[in-house]
């Protein structure tokens, strides 16, 4: 039996009080509630061994070494990558999507080039190649979002006509679709193309096999898998990192500096310029624990059965229309109500002790192709429970009361 009730115990946020209820946190597709052995984790690092990494031959430093090592070694077996050098450390998806678009673009795109990015894209992974196509005058092709998901046979037909990269991600963090992954990037292998795969909202609901999955890169966010904000991953296969140049210039990142010319270092080290995120990137590796301990299919089962129910008991709410289809579906449920502006309902439920998300999500492109401005948006994660989604139901329909 799934322990909901533990899992609830290990996170102290849960047993806040808003505007006098007691809080039901739905907005996880933003970010995830952080357990208490995570928060303790930061606490230790600063309170008992807080040094900087991989320049220390005394005791502090190399503690604080050993547990950073740990903590990438850690996301490489979470990821299933190869190497533990192809686990490079960021500030989040963004940052990550940002290293690759510069690098990748200035050493691999060449005019004339197309790179293929979803119309249902977060803003990060649309503006960067943006820049890309604008510098190197390639085409940006958008690959079409249909009632059925991703118009997958436009891509094939597309590709075929060239394409250097496409940049997707694996679930929509506007709706919650489930993409097609296995076959983009398949298709795009069959036609000479790299792949870069935004997990940030799908690495805490499934588990994640790179090598399986054949992505050149691939990229998420800590403070999405239970972890600290400002600490994220990119994960690209080894040689074809070790092929690109650096992204920044400083410490750690070099081998040899004269004031003529200076030589860089291997991997990971090449792409990790300056003092990193050292805290948060260990409280990462506790907040991956926490999770495997669990088990990440577990998660992924009673999430599925969550989101299946709570999709249900909306639909049946007169006025309600859910976009995006119900199976390929994870984490999140958006919707509207056909006379309702969704910030309203938003803050209604809010003064119910309820957190949602309203808004276009960053996600513009792919409201201008429903033909809505945003949605409310009730994400899920491991501590939801059933009883969460009918008092969401219930109070969602005092909300329209009052709003009709």
């Amino acid at each position: 039996m799934y322990p909901i009730e533990t899992i609830r115990k290990d996170f102290p946020i849960l047993e806040e009080q808003v505007h006098g209820k007691s809080l039901i946190y739905l907005d996880n597709g933003a970010t995830t509630q952080k357990p208490q052995v995570m928060i303790d984790a930061l606490v230790q690092y600063y309170s008992s061994y807080n040094s900087n990494v991989h320049r220390g031959v005394h005791h502090l430093s190399q503690k604080a070494t050993d547990a950073f090592e740990e903590a990438r070694r850690t996301v490489q077996k979470f990821i299933g990558a190869e190497k533990e050098q192809e686990v490079i450390f960021t500030s989040g998806t963004t940052d990550g999507i940002n290293i690759i678009s510069t690098i990748f673009g200035a050493s691999k795109v060449q005019k004339g080039d197309r790179i293929f990015v979803a119309e249902s894209e977060h803003h990060s992974n649309i503006v960067p190649w943006q820049w890309v196509c604008e510098q190197k005058e390639a085409e940006l092709i958008s690959i079409p979002f249909t009632k059925e998901g991703l118009d997958i046979d436009f891509f094939e037909k597309e590709a075929k006509k060239g394409i250097k990269l496409v940049a997707i991600a694996a679930i929509s963090n506007s709706l919650g679709v489930v993409n097609p992954i296995e076959k983009i990037i398949k298709i795009a292998k069959e036609n000479g193309a790299y792949t870069l795969i935004d997990a940030a909202q799908s690495v805490a609901h499934q588990k994640i096999d790179v090598q399986k999955m054949d992505c050149d890169f691939m990229v998420f966010s800590g403070h999405k898998l239970y972890g600290p904000t400002g600490v994220g991953v990119l994960y690209g296969k080894f040689d074809l990192l070790n092929e690109l140049p650096p992204y920044r210039g400083g410490g750690e990142m070099i081998a040899i500096v004269t004031m003529e010319q200076s030589t860089y270092a291997c991997l990971p080290h090449k792409l990790e310029a300056g003092t990193p995120n050292i805290a948060d990137v260990i409280a990462l590796k506790t907040s991956i624990d926490y999770l495997e301990k669990i088990g990440l299919d577990t998660i992924a089962e009673y999430e599925h059965e969550l989101v299946q129910y709570a999709y249900q008991e909306l639909e049946k709410i007169e006025g309600i229309e859910i976009y995006g289809s119900k199976k390929n579906r994870s984490g999140a449920i958006s919707f509207n109500h056909k006379d309702i502006h969704a910030y309203d309902i938003g803050t209604l439920l809010d003064q119910m002790g309820i957190a949602v998300r309203t808004g276009n999500h960053c996600a513009q492109p792919m409201m201008k192709c429903l033909g809505i401005s945003g949605t409310v948006r009730a994400t899920f994660a491991l501590y939801n429970t059933k009883e969460e989604v009918n008092i969401l139901v219930k109070s969602l329909k005092r909300a329209l009361m009052m709003l009709l």
